[in-house]
């Protein structure tokens, strides 16, 4: 078995962690008061999630959604783009909450976005790999 065979079957870590953020989406929807730190439960585990789901196969998509995205020199520009700049808001705020922000609220949900925002670098950095695998203006098959 080869290392890059190893981290696909790794990959599938992402769904406990998904599971544990719906158990936390759940605990939070049925609870009486908004609770900070399940929110941030949520965001650490949701960046876990999607670390891990960073370690699929570039050269695969799952969906023809993606395919049509992937395969468009333009919707795939498009969407990395708006893929780096939501993960830059959220490190953004991330790290403004939790190094500078005095404000209690603020600092319940700055490192559960800090461990999102990491999740989607890696995620920013799949999306460009599996863009440039799969674009039918570089990727000429004959």
């Amino acid at each position: 078995m080869n290392n890059k065979l190893i981290f696909h079957y790794l990959s599938y870590l992402q769904y406990p962690f998904l599971i544990g953020v719906l158990y936390f989406t759940f605990k939070l929807n049925t609870s009486n008061e908004f609770d900070l730190n399940i929110v941030n439960n949520i965001l650490v585990l949701m960046g876990l999630a999607v670390s891990f789901s960073t370690l699929q196969d570039t050269k695969k998509v799952s969906m023809k959604f993606e395919k049509g995205i992937w395969e468009n020199p333009k919707k795939g520009n498009l969407f990395i783009s708006l893929i780096t700049i939501f993960t830059f808001l959220i490190l953004v705020f991330g790290i403004f909450g939790y190094f500078f922000s005095e404000n209690e609220n603020v600092q319940k949900v700055a490192f559960g976005s800090i461990v999102l925002g990491i999740g989607f670098v890696g995620f920013t950095k799949v999306a460009i790999e599996v863009f440039e695998n799969h674009r039918k203006d570089k990727n000429k098959t004959e």
